[in-house]
């Protein structure tokens, strides 16, 4: 009878406040609530989907609720400054206090444990200047582009509308407006949201093709040239894949295709869409180049370039191939690292499928600068960059630029609430739902997208003037320290194996990547001999 002890308590205690009812509210409170409560415990005793709840009728609701509550509850309470996964509370209030425009300095020392691998901190020089310009860009366009993009190096990662709702949209697009730095669309189509915001916009093409599909998904070049003419949209970024989930494809289900996602997507209001796992307009590198030129015809010149998520090394190598066989060019390359994801993805591909960004910004520069492109193909990365240092560490390993997702979501007001795939985002971010968006203010949340932005790039630019530098694209390997064991400490140019400009097509066998490079062909995705 123990199993059923707080169901009896609770009807004992709605008996009582019954017989005492005249005595006052407090016996009217108790029988109501105690009756409430033998209601809930009934309904537990017949019920045959969960097995606790029939066995310890309302006792077992305490373990329903402590799983509910657990993520506040390590989030607010148990863990500490930098435990939290995936970003700590550390980066997070981080953000937060810049997106505010208020002071986000720290008190008393560091909270990380730099003993201990894998801490990693900037050379500074006893030769420090100070940086005027507090906005540094990069140019892209490789030889020849008819409009080249001169470009932020702290970027909107790829979000779709749809993923994300149309206030996080416009807000998103309106604050990279009024801070000078692009939104890239994501994979759903150029919505009238990303162009509500007025920002320079980078149009993602993915599998699906939305915004440029047939009604047989494959893809539309009319539609296209009529799209990519919005002079809005500055560059063209083909997706390969993603890092949340590479290699994976994508269903809409039909009752989510709204009128506005159906207008972004072109595709038809209430009909289950499938963004298949590979690209039917091009089935090798070769092809894939010759889909990068007619994209940059049809553009008008405009920039275009590829994202991806590093998988076989191969792969990477045969599309440098493939742009030293045809003469064709990317203007650049987004690798997004396995870290990566807004939205929900199997958790198999979050955990284990796809390299992690270091290792595919590493693998990506090595294969432009071991090729000799790297002076014409940009390279850029996404995947839990938020601050300062996390920018600079990319951009001395080989990056030209890097975007966020996930920091800009803060920016918004994202309390990493880990709700964004059951449409029920607390903040109004990640959710289509009209009644949660109602919460979020798209002029103030606009504002602090743009504060994250400037203050962000403020502390970028004193961090690499610490280094001696003008600006973050001087930077080098040998400026990043990385601890390899407690008590061993080297530069990331000994740290990791590093090519040299033309060494893949100089001396390939004398190189860590002579097996893959005689793997890669230009003609096929496969390794060759197989």
């Amino acid at each position: 009878m123990s199993r059923y002890a707080v169901l009896i308590l609770v009807a004992l205690v709605c008996a009582l406040g019954i017989v005492f009812w005249s005595s006052g509210p407090l016996a009217q409170i108790a029988a109501l609530l105690g009756g409430l409560l033998t209601l809930v415990g009934l309904s537990d005793l017949v019920q045959r989907r969960h097995t606790l709840w029939r066995n310890y009728p309302l006792l077992s609701r305490v373990r329903w609720l402590a799983e509910e509550m657990r993520p506040f509850l390590r989030s607010y309470i148990v863990e500490s400054e930098t435990e939290g996964r995936p970003f700590n509370h550390e980066d997070r209030a981080m953000v937060y206090r810049r997106a505010k425009n208020v002071s986000s300095v720290e008190p008393f020392g560091s909270h990380l444990d730099i003993d201990r691998p894998p801490y990693e901190w900037l050379a500074h020089s006893m030769g420090a200047v100070h940086c005027d310009d507090t906005d540094p860009r990069v140019m892209v366009g490789a030889k020849g582009t008819a409009q080249p993009y001169s470009a932020s190096v702290f970027n909107i990662s790829a979000m779709s509308y749809g993923a994300l709702g149309a206030h996080a949209i416009e807000a998103l697009s309106t604050g990279a407006k009024r801070g000078g730095f692009y939104h890239d669309t994501g994979e759903g189509g150029v919505s009238r949201f990303h162009r509500k915001g007025g920002a320079d916009l980078v149009w993602e093409l993915g599998s699906g093709y939305f915004g440029c599909r047939k009604p047989d998904g494959s893809f539309d070049p009319e539609r296209f040239r009529d799209v990519a003419s919005d002079p809005q949209i500055k560059m063209i970024e083909i997706k390969l894949s993603q890092g949340a989930k590479p290699g994976h494809g994508g269903v809409l289900p039909g009752a989510k295709v709204t009128e506005a996602i159906a207008e972004a997507r072109g595709i038809p209001v209430g009909q289950t869409c499938v963004s298949p796992p590979a690209h039917s307009a091009f089935s090798n590198p070769v092809e894939m180049m010759e889909f990068v030129a007619s994209l940059r015809e049809m553009s008008g010149g405009k920039p275009v370039g590829a994202k991806f998520a590093v998988g076989n090394r191969w792969e990477v190598l045969a599309l440098c191939k493939a742009m030293l066989k045809t003469g064709i060019h990317l203007d650049f390359m987004v690798v997004d690292g396995g870290e990566g994801g807004t939205g929900a993805a199997p958790a198999e591909f979050l955990d284990h499928v796809g390299a992690p960004l270091r290792q595919g910004l590493i693998l990506t520069r090595n294969a432009l600068v071991g090729t000799g492109l790297k002076d014409e193909v940009r390279l850029a990365c996404s995947g839990k960059q938020v601050s300062a240092f996390s920018i600079a560490c990319s951009m001395a390993l080989g990056a030209d630029w890097v975007n966020s997702a996930r920091g800009f979501m803060f920016a918004l007001g994202c309390i990493q609430s880990l709700n964004c795939h059951n449409n029920r985002c607390p903040t109004g971010i990640a959710t289509s739902d009209p009644l949660r968006q109602h919460g979020l203010d798209v002029a103030d949340k606009a504002e602090r997208v743009a504060n994250f932005h400037r203050n962000t790039m403020k502390a970028l630019v004193e961090v690499v003037g610490a280094a001696g530098c003008k600006h973050p694209g001087e930077l080098t390997p040998r400026h990043i320290m990385h601890r390899v064991t407690e008590d061993i400490v080297r530069p990331a140019d000994e740290a990791y194996d590093l090519l040299s400009r033309g060494q893949l097509l100089s001396d390939p066998d004398g190189t860590h990547l002579a097996s893959e490079w005689a793997m890669a062909q230009a003609d096929s995705f496969r390794p060759a001999g197989l």
